[in-house]
C-alpha cells in the first residue's frame, strides 16, 4: 500500500488540530500500518543499541521513549475503536495482531544490549542532574525492563516471551467474548409484560422492536441502562428473575464461554509472577500501585466490611419487612428483588422517584452543566467543531480552550449504546500530550464513552442522576488528560499509578450533589 493510500503512514495533517481522519480510515489500513510501526520501532531500537557513544539519558532513555511514535499513532486509534466501534473484522484483526505486538514488546524488554544501556544510565542517575520528570522517566523505564523479564536468563527468557504473548491473546479473547455474547440477547415482551416500567423504558423498547421490523412488540436487551431500569421498576418478578439470570449468567457456556479463558488467564498470570520472583500475580501487579501489597488491599476491604456490615444487615431486615408488607405475604428477598423493593421503599419513605428527576437532566442541558462546571472551576471553555471527523454519527467533538485563549485539546463525547460498543463507561485518548524533541507542544485528544438512555422520536435523552454522575466521573478523567503538561507521553495525563487515576474523576463526580 502506498504512503498516500494509508492515512497512518504520515502525520494527520489534513484535519483540524491533527485529529484522526476517521472518514478516511478503513479496517484494511490497520494491519499494514501496525506492521510498519513495528518495523520502524525495531529500527529505532537497533539504532539506539548500535550508537557508538556511551549511553546517556538523551541517546538511550529519551530515544527509546520516542521509538514507538509511528506504532502508537495507529494503536491510539485502533484500541479505542475496538471498544467503542468494533465489528467482526476488527475483532478478528485484533486476535491476529495481538501476538505480533506482544512479540514486539518482549523483543525490546529482552534485548540484552538495550537493557545494558538502560541499566548503565540508571546506575549513574544520581550524577546526571536530572529534573523530576526526567528522573521519573528513567526510573519507570528501568523498572519496566525489570518487570518485563530483563533480569531473566536462559530458557526463562523464552518462557516469559511465550507467557506474555499468550496472556495478551487470552485477555483480548475474553473482552471479545463479552461483547459478542451481549449482542445475542434479545428479550421480546408484549404490552401485558410491561407493568411498572417507566414510559422512557417502554418507548425505548418499542423503538428497538420497530428497528427490528416487529412493530407492536417490545425489545429489551442487557445493555446497562435497559437492564438497570428493568430491574428497578418491573412489577413482574418472574421477568426480573429471567433478566437477572441472563445478565449474571453471561459467558459461562456456549460459543462465548469465558470460564476456560478465565482459568487459563489466572494460570498464565501466576506462572508469569512466579517466573519474575513474586509470590502471586497480585503481589506483582500491586507493586506499581499506591496500595503496594495485597495485605494493604485486604486491610482496607476488611475495615470497610466491618464498618458497613451492621448498617447493611439492618437495611436488609427493613427491606425484607417492607417487601413482605407490600405483597401481603412473606417474601424471601432474592438478588432480582433488591433494586425493585429498595426503589419502592425510597419512594414510600422519601417520595423519591428517580424517574421523576429525568426531565431535569436532558442530555443537552447536562452537557452544558458539566462543561460549565469546568469553566467555573478552571476557566476552560468548549466549542463544538463539526469539521472534526468522528467515528460514528452519535459522536460530538469539541475544541477545549484554556482561560488565556490558547488551545488546550479536543474532547470527543460518545454517549449511546450500540451493538459495536462494549458496556460500561470509560475515558481514553486518540492522542497523548507531550513535548517533542523539537520543542513542539502536542495537545491531547481525549474521548469519553458511555451508554446512556438513548433518545427516541418523541423523547430526548433524559438522564437518571446516576448517569449524570457517570458523566461527571468520566469527565474528571478527561480533564486529567486535557490538563496534562509533561515532556513525555508515557508520563502524561492519566498515566499515573492505577489506584490514583480515579482521584480526579471521583473529585469531579461529587459536584452532582
Amino acid at each position: 500500500m502506498s504512503q498516500t493510500q494509508n492515512p497512518f503512514f504520515s502525520e494527520f495533517a489534513s484535519t483540524p488540530y491533527g485529529t484522526a481522519p476517521f472518514d478516511r480510515i478503513s479496517v484494511t489500513d490497520y494491519e499494514p500500518a501496525i506492521d510498519r510501526g513495528i518495523r520502524l520501532g525495531l529500527e529505532a531500537v537497533d539504532a539506539i543499541v548500535a550508537n557508538p557513544e556511551p549511553p546517556t539519558f538523551e541517546n538511550t532513555i529519551v530515544a527509546l521513549e520516542h521509538a514507538d511514535r509511528d506504532l502508537n499513532r495507529v494503536l491510539m486509534v485502533f484500541d479505542p475503536l475496538l471498544s467503542a466501534m468494533t465489528d467482526d473484522a476488527m475483532m478478528e484483526l485484533s486476535l491476529k495482531i495481538t501476538p505480533r505486538l506482544s512479540d514486539y514488546s518482549t523483543s525490546i524488554s529482552l534485548n540484552r544490549r538495550l537493557w545494558e544501556r538502560v541499566k548503565a544510565v540508571y546506575d549513574k542517575r544520581d550524577s546526571l542532574g536530572l529534573d523530576t520528570e526526567d528522573s521519573m522517566l528513567l526510573r519507570r523505564t528501568y523498572e519496566s525492563f525489570v518487570r518485563s523479564g530483563a533480569l531473566l536468563e536462559g530458557d526463562d527468557r523464552e518462557t516469559y516471551s511465550w507467557l506474555s504473548s499468550r496472556l495478551s491473546e487470552l485477555t483480548t479473547l475474553f473482552g471479545q467474548n463479552v461483547l459478542k455474547e451481549l449482542n445475542t440477547y434479545e428479550i421480546w415482551l408484549s404490552a401485558d409484560d410491561l407493568s411498572g416500567l417507566p414510559e422512557s423504558s417502554v418507548e425505548a423498547a418499542a423503538l428497538a422492536a420497530k428497528e427490528k421490523g416487529r412493530e407492536g412488540e417490545y425489545l429489551f436487551t442487557l445493555a446497562q441502562p435497559v437492564y438497570m431500569a428493568f430491574m428497578k421498576y418491573s412489577d413482574r418478578r418472574d421477568l426480573r428473575e429471567k433478566m437477572y439470570r441472563l445478565y449474571s449468567g453471561r459467558n459461562v457456556s456456549g460459543d462465548f464461554n469465558n470460564l476456560p479463558v478465565m482459568k487459563e488467564i489466572a494460570e498464565t498470570r501466576m506462572h508469569l509472577a512466579r517466573l519474575l520472583g513474586y509470590e502471586t500475580f497480585a503481589h506483582y501487579r500491586l507493586e506499581k500501585s499506591m496500595a503496594k501489597t495485597p495485605e494493604k488491599v485486604y486491610e482496607l476491604l476488611d475495615s470497610l466490611r466491618d464498618a458497613y456490615r451492621p448498617a447493611m444487615e439492618a437495611e436488609l431486615r427493613e427491606l425484607s419487612a417492607y417487601a413482605s408488607q407490600t405483597e401481603g405475604r412473606e417474601i424471601e428477598l432474592c438478588p432480582w428483588d433488591y433494586s425493585y423493593y429498595a426503589n419502592k421503599l425510597k419512594n414510600a419513605r422519601y417520595a423519591y422517584d428517580e424517574e421523576a428527576l429525568r426531565p431535569y437532566f436532558e442530555l443537552g442541558n447536562v452537557i452544558d452543566g458539566v462543561f460549565g462546571l469546568a469553566t467555573r472551576l478552571y476557566g476552560v471553555t468548549f466549542r463544538e467543531n463539526n469539521e472534526i471527523p468522528v467515528y460514528h454519527p452519535d459522536v460530538r467533538a469539541y475544541e477545549v480552550i484554556d482561560r488565556d485563549g490558547s488551545f488546550l485539546g479536543i474532547i470527543y463525547n460518545d454517549f449511546f449504546p450500540r451493538d459495536s460498543k462494549r458496556p460500561g463507561a470509560w475515558m481514553t485518548e486518540f492522542r497523548s500530550e507531550e513535548i517533542t524533541p523539537e520543542g513542539e507542544h502536542i495537545r491531547p485528544h481525549v474521548t469519553i464513552v458511555m451508554n446512556f438512555t438513548k433518545p427516541t422520536a418523541t423523547r430526548p435523552s433524559l438522564l437518571a442522576p446516576y448517569e449524570v454522575e457517570t458523566f461527571l466521573h468520566e469527565f474528571g478523567h478527561a480533564l486529567h488528560g486535557l490538563f496534562a503538561a509533561t515532556k513525555y507521553a508515557s508520563l502524561s495525563g492519566t498515566n499515573v499509578l492505577r489506584d490514583f487515576v480515579e482521584l480526579p474523576s471521583q473529585f469531579n463526580e461529587n459536584y452532582l450533589t
